[in-house]
């Protein structure tokens, strides 16, 4: 086993033994008198809910594939959508094991069954993951501007504390020493691609990232920017009602609404951003936390944001194990119709 895998493994074991630490750090502060309603609440959950909420989860996905086709029209690549969405699957399963593992996994995946340079593809999932954090920071917007009273006051208080303690760090000494060294390292950086441009090396890393800004750029030629847009809404509106319905689970969350909606996608979307699997240990304490704000008691929020990432990583290691079931069965049928198609149109020829 190479150093490189050595290090991989090292990093996911930790990050596991923090989630599974937040996991248990979060169960012990509930206090005994609560477990007791926890478990009624489990127990009188309307599970049947799970389809919907993994029914509107497969709609987002499949409307990521598809925007995903878009950002690849301007590059001239037009894949099929059944290996797109396919890839998509996979690469949400693969993020349960290695956090990030499935934006590179779905783009060779893609490349392998479709004549698309994996490095481009790259490139589109960096300008995705940009729309992305656009649409994440409009989602927690309308929920502070919707919500003042509740979230307002709260969001206020923390960029406060945050900014206070970095304006407090910072001096105009360590500003510019900092400004500095980045200019230094850019520099370095030019001078190296120039000087040594012909070492192979350096030319492989130039083609990469002339790739990965081929990606980004083509947000500019986009032949269905509506399109585009409309695919992005509906992805976060999906995530949106997954949470919705995820509320008429549990008796005790089923009086809140499409804001309390807000919230909670507001949060949990940041805690997946936290390199855990799969946002294990920080989704639910985020949730849970969110809650709180309402007057949820922690017990019941804990529950909530529980079942909320059970049902989320269920639907993606099912679907992911299932798109690898059926993507080589896929293209193998489409392979053997164009086989008998072109075999057809040689006898017409021979015929004629």
């Amino acid at each position: 086993m190479n150093k490189k895998k050595i290090v991989s493994y090292l990093q996911y074991a930790l990050f596991l033994g923090l989630a599974i630490f937040l996991v248990w750090w979060s169960v012990k502060k509930i206090p005994d008198t609560e477990w007791t309603n926890i478990k009624t609440a489990i127990q009188k959950a309307r599970y049947w809910l799970i389809i919907p909420i993994m029914g509107a989860l497969l709609l987002s996905h499949y409307s990521r594939a598809l925007r995903w086709k878009i950002l690849m029209e301007p590059l001239g690549y037009k894949p099929r959508t059944s290996n797109t969405y396919l890839a998509v699957l996979i690469g949400y399963m693969a993020n349960l094991a290695f956090p990030r593992l499935g934006e590179v996994l779905k783009c060779t995946v893609l490349a392998r069954y479709e004549k698309v340079p994996a490095d481009k593809l790259v490139g589109t999932i960096v300008a995705e993951r940009a729309f992305d954090v656009i649409c994440l920071v409009v989602v927690i917007t309308l929920a502070t501007l919707s919500q003042l009273d509740v979230i307002g006051g709260f969001v206020g208080s923390q960029v406060n504390t945050i900014i206070d303690s970095k304006a407090s760090q910072l001096t105009p000494t360590k500003i510019t020493i900092m400004v500095t060294a980045l200019l230094m390292v850019v520099g370095g950086t030019i001078f190296v691609f120039k000087k040594f441009s012909h070492i192979g090396l350096i030319q492989k890393i130039k083609t990469i990232l002339a790739g990965v800004w081929g990606g980004i750029t083509s947000i500019r030629y986009l032949k269905k920017k509506g399109w585009f847009i409309f695919h992005s809404i509906f992805i976060w509106t999906m995530y949106l009602l997954s949470v919705w319905i995820g509320f008429y689970a549990l008796e005790e969350t089923s009086i809140y609404g499409i804001k309390e909606a807000l919230s909670v996608l507001s949060t949990g979307s940041l805690a997946m951003i936290v390199p855990t699997p799969g946002g294990l240990g920080v989704y639910h304490i985020f949730v849970q936390q969110t809650l709180a704000l309402y007057g949820l008691n922690e017990g019941i929020g804990l529950a909530f944001g529980l079942l909320m990432w059970t049902v989320q990583f269920f639907q993606m290691l099912i679907s992911g194990f299932v798109a690898l079931a059926l993507l080589p069965y896929f293209n193998k049928t489409q392979k053997a119709s164009y086989a008998q198609s072109g075999h057809h149109r040689e006898k017409d020829l021979q015929s004629s």
